[in-house]
């Protein structure tokens, strides 16, 4: 492989340079901004130096040439960057210089051709300009599925050469904050809505169901004044209804045990004058689809109802997506994702958010009642994705 240096006053000229001696099948290495000339460190000229390489052999040329055109993978995420526009306005040398859209365009259809096999594989320290490899990484730390981290990198790679490749860390990091703000706002996120009675929490055992449950009433009786109740139907363990009823006396609200579904409609009398009604289920193994049949047989879905699937952040995502499958059978209005305190990876919110369009209701970060619960927000989502603040 013939590896060369080129520095030029800008990325379109060191493009010609590249070009003109190594042909249009060479690759950029990395790009970076730099400072000559001058007198006693005045007077500096920027220019643009970029590492390119080309391998001479035709057979290694070809197989990377079909290697690029393998198709991606067949999973669909659904990411709304395309529809997004960024705030700032495009550099006016852009608008004239075709030749520097034309780099762009072939740097953005590059990363987006890679298969999620060949994004794992190439090291970012040969691929993106500096800075953009610390984003790459950030984002492989937390764990962001590949297929949406490389359309956030084809993203960062064309406001990049928009800004003449000449953007801090810092700003960087403000655009991927920007562009995670805008693909997940279009989902509807944050707390209970007020708008149906009853609240539902389903989810796999020891997720903190009852406990994510009882902070949110508390939220609701002490902020909110509502009248509140409880119904649970964790008939499985005698400690569940206990610590219900537990929260239940501290916040002097009722409470009623349902084993069917004759029990579910006479508490529902029962508390046809409170505004909203709180509903515990069993956890029970998520893997056993004849679990959600039976809440079926218990709690009447066809009600005024707003459930929330509730998942924790320390396990696996593949898990996490099973859990979604096995409960999709009942109508999941948002996630609540326990134990943020307890890892430091939180990309499965992102991947959860825009691979099943469903937006984020709470966040908990401990086991306080009824502290310790957030209510979410793009802002919260983004921020402790990042690691900007967890509150």
């Amino acid at each position: 492989m013939k590896v060369k240096k080129y520095v030029a006053p800008s990325m379109p000229e060191a493009m010609k340079k590249i070009r003109a001696e190594l042909g249009k099948e060479a690759v950029i290495l990395n790009s970076k901004v730099i400072h000559t000339g001058g007198f006693l460190g005045f007077f500096t000229k920027k220019n643009i130096e970029v590492i390119a390489a080309i391998d001479p052999s035709p057979f290694e040329k070809e197989q990377t040439r079909k290697e690029m055109e393998i198709p991606r993978s067949p999973m669909k995420v659904e990411v709304p960057l395309e529809k997004s526009e960024w705030k700032d306005t495009p550099n006016k040398n852009v608008k004239e210089n075709p030749e520097l859209i034309q780099e762009i365009d072939e740097l953005k259809r590059l990363i987006k051709g890679m298969n999620h096999s060949q994004q794992n594989n190439v090291k970012t320290t040969t691929f993106y300009p500096e800075e953009l490899q610390i984003i790459d990484k950030r984002l492989i730390d937390q764990e962001i599925d590949d297929s949406i981290r490389g359309n956030i990198l084809s993203k960062l790679v064309e406001r990049w050469y928009k800004n003449n490749a000449d953007a801090t860390e810092a700003e960087v990091t403000n655009w991927l904050h920007e562009l995670l703000f805008q693909m997940i706002q279009e989902y509807k996120h944050g707390g209970i809505s007020f708008t149906k009675k009853f609240v539902n929490v389903v989810g796999p055992t020891g997720v903190g169901k009852t406990t994510s449950l009882a902070k949110i009433a508390a939220e609701c009786v002490i902020k909110h004044h509502k009248k509140v109740a409880f119904i649970t139907t964790d008939t499985y363990r005698i400690a569940a209804i206990d610590q219900l009823k537990t929260y239940a006396k501290i916040l002097n609200v009722p409470i009623e045990v349902c084993y069917n579904l004759d029990d579910f409609v006479k508490a529902k009398e029962k508390f046809e004058e409170y505004d909203l009604v709180f509903i515990d289920t069993a956890g029970r193994n998520f893997r056993n689809q004849q679990y959600v049949e039976d809440l079926k047989e218990v709690i009447d879905f066809t009600e005024e109802m707003e459930t929330f699937l509730v998942l924790s952040l320390t396990a696996k995502q593949r898990d996490m997506m099973e859990i979604y499958k096995q409960f999709s059978l009942i109508d999941i209005n948002r996630f609540i994702f326990t134990k943020v305190d307890e890892t430091s990876q939180y990309g499965s919110i992102v991947n959860l958010i825009l691979t099943l369009n469903k937006g984020v209701a709470y966040l908990t970060i401990g086991q306080n009642v009824p502290d310790d619960i957030i209510e979410a927000t793009p802002t919260i989502i983004v921020n402790t994705v990042l690691g900007v603040d967890k509150k």
